[in-house]
């Protein structure tokens, strides 16, 4: 959707537009990337009152929304879509025309209304709305939008709702369509869900009526603009370094893992730490639903998953890409998620020659992402034996790392457990790192516990000596048995 036409979408809607309360102030100094918003919402003194000074009522303030949004399709109808701006240079150069014209109409605003009225227009018309300093806020990890009136965000791994509302469920809708627009995707009756993205990468699936019955549903996971690094997940105890140490080790040896989790324990952003221990000499080839991750390689090729159009025509998913990248030279097949029978194509990759593939897949322990990577191979519709799918899975896969959100809403690896092999028809696992939840929990119910080695050495590190990767002695030790005991 170009510029002017969002313009000319805000004028419409403005006088649907209710000013929303202020936030109260961040608790942490924002990043550089939300310094607007930052200082947008930061406490300030508002200036004494005069005799011609006085708050405007919200009637009068939607009034003026209208007003501002024609005066800014009038003014910078053209210039908006200047290619040669950034975001930055846009979003100054709305900021200028709006105080402009709030000053020649001699509009009777206090200083906080006017700062108000000058930050709802800009977000409105070139982000998205009363979301946007939710999205600027550096400390909200997830926002759910539960229909107009009900907007939930995660921070530090708790919900709290919010005080921010959308004027109209009509209002909500735009709001999303604008989102999925942006990418060619479509949102209507006929297709009432989809999974999007933001241009940052942050994750969106929206929901609108019929299926959603109380109104449009929308949820965006946020992705730091600055992507996480193994020192970040160690700093919040979310891996420890012998950890660190062993996953690198894993992708130097090109062994093949799979990250398993449930929803929302941080297998994506692993998955992109993992990704920055492939050497910079290799080619990889990333699959996703719809893109995520933030690779720092110079050599990648992303390929994104398309829906049909609204024939029912054109899709390709995710199975037909990991068939395609096989044809690519592909050193290393990063797969963003296996949900299907992609999952088949998968692992004959892994088998195959394409040794060091990398990918996710929803589960609770690593046992049970093996008996949901046989369940998503019968998904392809190959009437394959058990057996047969079974030894595909115990020749393919090296490593499973299970990841868990904790109760204290942290997210942990919890397992580093080797696939060994088959023992009759069951495939053969042993745990290399296990959570230690018997250490308790601090003040504030943090668990204090981390990953300790079970004191097995894990045949992978055969591996590592032909490869030339030394690992430290005695990394693999018990925690008892590092005490001489």
């Amino acid at each position: 959707m170009s510029l002017s036409h969002r313009l000319e979408t805000a004028r419409r809607g403005a006088h649907a537009l209710a000013p929303a309360d202020l936030p109260a102030p961040p608790t942490m100094p924002p990043t550089a990337g939300a310094a607007s918003a930052a200082v947008s919402n930061s406490t300030q003194v508002a200036d004494p009152p005069t005799k011609t000074s006085h708050k405007a009522s919200p009637d009068a303030l939607a009034g003026i929304k209208q007003r501002a949004a024609e005066e800014l399709t009038t003014r910078l109808g053209s210039r908006v879509m200047d290619s040669s701006l950034d975001e930055g240079d846009v979003r100054r150069m709305v900021r200028d025309a709006l105080g402009a014209f709030i000053d020649e109409a001699q509009v009777p605003l206090t200083p906080e209304e006017r700062r108000r009225l000058i930050r709802e227009i800009v977000d409105e018309v070139l982000g998205l709305g009363p979301l946007q300093r939710l999205l600027d806020d550096p400390l909200v990890t997830e926002i759910m939008v539960n229909g107009a009136n009900s907007i939930y965000v995660e921070r530090a791994g708790r919900l709290h709702l919010t005080g921010t509302t959308f004027s109209s469920d009509s209002h909500l809708r735009r709001v999303i369509e604008r989102i999925v627009s942006r990418i060619g995707r479509r949102i209507d009756e006929s297709s009432p869900l989809v999974d999007a993205r933001l241009q940052d990468g942050s994750r969106v699936n929206a929901v609108i009526p019929p299926l959603a019955v109380d109104g449009p549903s929308l949820t965006i996971r946020k992705f730091s603009a600055v992507p996480l690094t193994v020192n970040d997940l160690i700093s919040y105890d979310s891996i420890s370094p012998a950890i660190a140490q062993v996953l690198d080790a894993c992708v130097q040896a090109r062994l093949n893992i799979i990250v398993s989790g449930g929803t929302g324990t941080g297998k994506t952003t692993l998955l992109n730490v993992l990704s920055s221990f492939i050497p910079a000499d290799e080619r990889i080839v990333t699959i996703e639903d719809a893109v995520e991750l933030q690779l720092q390689q110079d050599h990648v090729v992303r390929l994104e998953s398309r829906p049909a159009n609204i024939e029912g025509r054109g899709a390709v998913d995710i199975r037909d890409l990991v068939r395609n990248s096989l044809r690519m030279r592909p050193d290393r097949i990063v797969v963003g998620e296996v949900r299907g029978g992609e999952a088949l194509d998968m692992l004959q990759a892994m088998n195959t020659g394409h040794d060091g593939s990398i990918s996710t897949v929803h589960s609770n322990a690593p046992r049970d992402a093996v008996a949901r990577l046989e369940t998503l191979v019968l998904m392809a519709g190959m009437d394959l034996p058990l057996r047969a799918i079974r030894e595909q899975i115990a020749s393919a896969v090296h490593v499973i790392v299970q990841l868990s959100r904790l109760r204290d809403g942290t997210r942990r690896v919890t397992h580093i457990t080797e696939v060994i092999g088959m023992e009759g028809d069951v495939v053969t696992l042993q745990d290399v790192f296990v959570f230690d939840h018997g250490a308790g929990v601090d003040a504030q119910g943090r668990f204090m516990g981390k990953a300790v080695a079970t004191g097995i050495r894990p045949r992978f590190v055969e591996k590592f000596a032909d490869m030339g990767i030394t690992l430290p002695a005695g990394l693999f030790a018990a925690p008892h048995q590092q005490l001489g005991w």
